[in-house]
């Protein structure tokens, strides 16, 4: 007894889509990677005074030994040594504290390791507003 026509379409479709899905799967979690997901201060913030650190948050533990965290003036100078570290509470969080920053414009540098592999780097930056120190 030989299939329908409209039979043999509906097993073809369905076939091709499970085939599609399939093929899909491995694809989608290989393409998957470490993201920034919060940062204190956040991307383009506009402060009021200055934070007394950095804190960022990824969706993946961080490798604490091969995180780099800097925080750059408007004159691409790095305002502190202190190197950044693994906050406490998270893993997937690293924290560096800062001097107290004049009014300007300031960019955070980052790049770290997962550890599952995954390099993240990236920057943005954020403005501290203030008065200005009256002589």
């Amino acid at each position: 007894m030989s299939a329908s026509p409209n039979k043999r379409r509906g097993l073809l479709v369905s076939f091709f889509l499970i085939a599609a899905l399939a093929l899909g799967m491995p694809a989608t979690s290989a393409l998957a990677h470490s993201m920034l997901v919060k940062a204190e201060p956040p991307r383009r913030a506009i402060l009021t005074k200055s934070p007394n650190q950095v804190r960022l948050w990824f969706n993946e533990k961080i490798e604490g030994d091969y995180a780099s965290l800097i925080v750059l003036d408007d004159k691409k100078q790095s305002i502190t040594d202190v190197k950044p570290t693994l906050a406490p509470d998270d893993p997937k969080s690293i924290i560096l504290p800062l001097p107290e920053l004049l009014p300007g414009k300031y960019s955070i540098k980052f790049r770290v390791l997962s550890v599952d592999g995954h390099v993240v780097e990236s920057s943005f930056d954020f403005m501290v507003k203030g008065e200005a120190h009256k002589k």
